[in-house]
């Protein structure tokens, strides 16, 4: 890895780029960019025509009809350094309007927030990556190494459209790319009244996404059926769902824990981690979903008539596994599954990690500290999965910051694809200031 040479001296974040992020995450927003039901092609036109203004060059890249994704390369001070990526996604998941304060593709500024579908996935990111890149083009300034912005189609459906393709068909796009930022950490998680925990992502879950089809003997729905398909696929499914993995204390997850421990004045016992959880509080709840595997069945088919046992079912499960334990979760589903259900992939995918040292950790953790002396960044495993994990087969080193700090009193996890999904203006200013540091440091 080669080590950036002496930094040029700060410009620091306009107050033009921390006012425009707001007006530029609204326009992200009033594009309905759902997946799979709408496409990204009118989004990824106004982001060329953003980066355009100021003089961007940038190249808009369909990979079907509609599903758009935008490239743009941005030289630095020291062209022999490995690029680094910074990649976000256009597309969001859908949103049922009734369900909503405020119509979810508005774009409404209520309360100190900016409210609608992406607000935080991840519009937000979006917003200040082009605010930032905007303002470096007005300035004049320079990164301190290359810098290739990947504005991507398709993130929440596994990337199929946007990274996974473009990695596949367009490599010579990330040419030089030797790291990554995108989402998935760099947020703020309140311990205290004021101090503040920043999970930087350097390790995911992996994803195994799997159908599940039970076979059986279809017959009347009056008469006995020892091989209906649907009740071995419900007990499978039972069994699934109600089953506890292991705790697999990996090393992120370790090291944010001791540090969370440390700043709590508690000991951290890893021969006792239960009891260890239950001194830190709200870090508790928090990383409970990285502490191991997890499956749980979210889709159920069969049959057709109430008074007609079907010949087959079928379901969907969401698994997910740490790094190094892939194969336990195969191994535990296939045991939970009666004889009669088999399973296939829907989507699957790999876990990752990659260690917390080197100049862009020092730059990403010493960007926090300097917009926030309480902040305290740690490593962080990421329960889902981003397009990061398309970025690895480069070979390129991926972590997930996006510079967000939040309210001690909005549950930030709970937003991402729920209701009334919003951010923090004061946020999205705090990451303007965040990246405009972090480019120039890294």
């Amino acid at each position: 890895m080669t080590t950036p040479g002496p930094a040029a001296p700060l410009v620091p974040a306009s107050d033009q780029a921390q006012a425009e992020v707001i007006d530029l995450c609204a326009e992200l927003i009033r594009f309905d960019t759902s997946n799979p039901t709408s496409n990204e092609r009118a989004s990824a036109d106004w982001v060329v025509g953003r980066l355009a203004e100021v003089g961007i060059d940038s190249e808009l890249v369909e990979s079907a009809p509609g599903r758009a994704n935008v490239v743009a390369r941005i030289a630095g001070r020291d062209p022999e350094r490995g690029a680094l990526l910074v990649h976000g996604h256009l597309d969001v998941v859908p949103a049922d309007a009734s369900e909503w304060q405020v119509p979810p593709f508005s774009g409404e500024i209520r309360d100190g927030y900016l409210w609608g579908r992406g607000a935080i996935d991840m519009k937000d990111t979006v917003a200040v990556m082009i605010a930032t890149a905007r303002h470096f083009a007005r300035t004049g300034t320079k990164p301190s190494r290359d810098l290739v912005l990947a504005f991507l189609a398709d993130e929440e459906a596994g990337g199929r459209f946007g990274a996974h393709w473009l990695v596949e068909h367009r490599p010579e796009l990330f040419s030089g790319v030797t790291e990554a930022i995108g989402e998935g950490g760099g947020f703020s998680f309140a311990i205290d009244d004021t101090r503040r925990l920043y999970p930087i992502e350097n390790a995911q879950r992996g994803m195994a996404w799997m159908e599940l089809t039970a076979t059986g003997r279809a017959g009347h729905g009056s008469s006995p059926n020892d091989e209906n398909a649907v009740t071995d696929l419900a007990e499978s499914l039972t069994r699934i769902g109600r089953h506890t993995f292991p705790i697999r204390l990996i090393e992120p997850v370790r090291a944010l824990l001791e540090e969370a421990a440390r700043l709590q004045g508690v000991d951290f016992d890893e021969d006792d981690i239960e009891g260890s959880l239950a001194k830190l509080g709200p870090v508790s709840d928090f990383m409970q979903v990285v502490l191991r595997n997890s499956a749980n069945p979210t889709m159920f088919s069969a049959g057709y008539q109430t008074n007609v046992i079907p010949g087959k079912a079928t379901a969907r499960v969401d698994g997910r596994f740490l790094p190094g334990h892939e194969q336990e979760l195969i191994d535990t589903i296939d045991q939970l599954l009666l004889p009669s259900v088999s399973r296939e992939w829907v989507n699957h995918d790999i876990a990752m990690e990659t260690t917390f040292d080197g100049p862009l950790v020092d730059a990403m953790c010493e960007a926090v500290r300097a917009e926030d002396p309480d902040g305290h960044p740690v490593p962080y495993c990421n329960p889902g999965g981003t397009d990061a994990k398309a970025f690895t087969h480069l070979g390129i080193r991926c972590f997930g910051f996006k510079g967000l700090k939040l309210p001690h009193d909005l549950d930030y996890g709970r937003l991402f694809h729920g209701v009334d999904e919003r951010v923090p203006l004061e946020g999205l200013r705090f990451g303007v200031r965040v990246m405009t540091r972090l480019w120039q440091s890294c």
